[in-house]
C-alpha cells in the first residue's frame, strides 16, 4: 500500500496521500505537508460520512469523490473500497491530472486490499 501512495505522490502538484478507514483511523500515510495525519483522517471520515447521508436522503448514487478547494491547498477524498484515499495538493494543481492519478491509485488499492 505504501508503494502505491509513494508512486501517487510523485505526481506534480501532489503534496501527500493517505488511506484512512471509514472511522477516520489512518491505515497508511505518506504525507509531506504540514497537515497532521490524524486530523486529516478524522476530517475525511466526517465529511464523507455526512455527504453520503445527504446523498442517501436524495436517493442518488454513492459518493465517489469530494474535492475541497482552500486558499493554500486542495484536498481530494475518494472512496477506495477499503477506506478513503486522501490526497493533498497544491492550490494551482492540474485537477484533471490529479483525478486521473487518483483513479489509477484506487484501482491498485482495490487489487492490493
Amino acid at each position: 500500500m505504501y508503494h502505491i501512495l509513494d508512486e501517487l505522490n510523485k505526481t506534480p502538484g501532489i503534496t501527500g496521500s493517505m488511506v484512512v478507514g471509514n472511522d477516520g483511523i489512518v491505515i497508511a500515510a505518506d504525507m509531506e505537508t504540514g497537515f497532521e495525519g490524524e486530523t486529516v483522517g478524522a476530517l475525511a471520515a466526517s465529511i464523507t460520512s455526512n455527504i453520503q447521508k445527504s446523498l442517501d436522503r436524495l436517493r442518488t448514487s454513492p459518493l465517489h469523490q469530494v474535492t475541497i478547494e482552500a486558499d493554500d491547498a486542495k484536498l481530494f477524498f475518494t472512496d477506495a473500497g477499503l477506506g478513503i484515499l486522501v490526497v493533498t495538493a497544491q492550490k494551482d494543481v492540474n485537477i484533471g491530472l490529479i483525478r486521473l492519478e487518483i483513479k489509477n491509485a484506487v484501482g491498485k488499492l482495490k487489487v492490493a486490499g
